[in-house]
């Protein structure tokens, strides 16, 4: 088991908890997952990945950072006419 300190267990957050916090479900976080900057887990129970609590702010940085797939210059033509 992996402590902060004097043997208080460390508090792990999965993606369930990181969806309720940023408002997306829980698809949305699985699929960030796959691009290329997000916060790799620390921990995987049972197949299902865990990150620290107080990785939370990296994970908002990401978001903020303006994430691959996001913003100008992408997806499919507009239609003309």
């Amino acid at each position: 088991m992996v402590t902060k300190d004097a043997g208080a267990p460390a508090l792990y957050i999965g993606q369930a908890g990181i969806a309720r916090e940023f408002g997306v479900t829980r698809q949305a976080v699985s699929k960030w997952r796959g691009q290329p900057g997000f916060p790799v887990h620390d921990v995987e129970v049972d197949g299902v990945p865990g990150w620290l609590a107080a990785r939370l702010p990296e994970v908002r940085e990401w978001l903020a950072s303006g994430r691959p797939g996001q913003g100008a210059g992408g997806g499919r033509p507009r239609k003309e006419g």
